[in-house]
């Protein structure tokens, strides 16, 4: 049987990464289906369909998701609205996939992980950092390593022009990625907040000094207003130290290094594109890696690595940022 895929939201976003990353798995693996995809705007439903070869479009959700009976649900909607949706099609029965930031606050994540435990289904929360085929190359790299190896990590994410009322959503990705760097909880964090109001009244750099459960620190510094965009982690261990150039989209390192250094000594380069092919920037970025790592997941008959809960301390620290508290303590 043809494993059914839907999909709700077909925004700016979704056109970008997500509906490419669709097509692409539908393309490569036998008896995929991708049988709908929902938006409140007909005409902007109707594009997708005709766009990444879906069969159906729909404006109405749960009418697509009755009718079709898909094996995994995607949703692609504005923060503002993740947690409501997702509560009601997880408590519908359908494994999802949903874009981050999973809820935005901790209340929200928390609501998101009820409704995920009480229906039972299968999920995962897209954040595609985790996902990058660089991001994966450092990780199998550190892996090598004896656990709590990792001393240090600064995490540079850094802007054009970006002057959102809420920065928070977006800087969520460097919290969540330098904290999969580490694979350990934040125990602590300091945050300082550096206002630049005649730039916007929101408008501020953000610097974390960070604490880890596994004994670990690390520096990230999120800074909209600048003259590059990039995000970049250097990684500390004792004799080693790994410098990662992430591609997301319109990165000025695309297509991104990973760089291993030893006592002084490079003994491993690797480019971007000796990963993947950079040039589809929905691959180097990670988005079509988080879609097919859940597809496939669902279809062997595994539960996905990175669910909502995952995702918790994550929304709750970018949750401090937003309200510019001065510290975060892991209860």
């Amino acid at each position: 049987m043809a494993f059914k895929i839907c999909n709700v939201g077909c925004g700016g976003l979704s056109n970008r990464a997500h509906g490419p990353s669709f097509r692409h798995y539908a393309d490569t693996h036998d008896d995929i289906f991708l049988a709908a995809c929902c938006d409140v705007d007909g005409a902007r439903a109707n594009a997708y369909r005709e766009t990444f070869g879906f069969e159906h479009a729909y404006t109405d959700f749960r009418e697509m998701l009755t009718k079709e009976q898909p094996d995994a649900v995607c949703l692609m909607a504005p923060v503002s609205l993740t947690c409501e949706l997702s509560c009601a099609i997880m408590e519908m029965g359908y494994p999802l996939l949903m874009e981050k930031p999973p809820g935005l606050d901790g209340e929200e994540c928390r609501r998101m992980v009820a409704a995920a435990e009480s229906s039972g289904v299968p999920n995962q929360v897209s954040f595609n950092r985790r996902y990058a085929p660089l991001v994966c190359e450092l990780k199998t790299r550190l892996a090598a390593f004896e656990s709590g190896a990792i001393q240090n990590v600064r995490y540079d994410f850094f802007r054009i022009n970006r002057r959102d009322a809420d920065f928070s959503t977006t800087a969520i990705h460097g919290i969540d990625t330098t904290k999969h760097i580490v694979g350990s909880d934040y125990t602590r964090i300091r945050f300082r907040y550096q206002e630049l109001p005649d730039l916007g009244p929101t408008t501020a750099n953000i610097y974390l000094d960070c604490e880890f459960a596994c004994g670990a620190t690390a520096h990230v510094n999120f800074c909209p207003i600048t003259g590059v965009l990039i995000e970049r982690a250097t990684v500390c261990l004792h004799d080693h130290t790994f410098f990662l150039n992430i591609p997301i989209w319109g990165a000025y390192d695309s297509p991104g290094r990973l760089t291993h250094i030893v006592k002084g000594e490079t003994v491993e380069d690797v480019a971007g594109d000796e990963v993947c092919d950079a040039e589809c920037m929905y691959i180097a970025s990670g988005f079509y890696g988080e879609n097919a790592a859940f597809f496939d997941d669902l279809r062997a008959g595994r539960r996905p690595a990175g669910d909502v809960k995952s995702g918790l301390q994550s929304v709750e620290i970018a949750d401090c940022m937003r309200h510019r508290l001065p510290e975060y303590v892991r209860a």
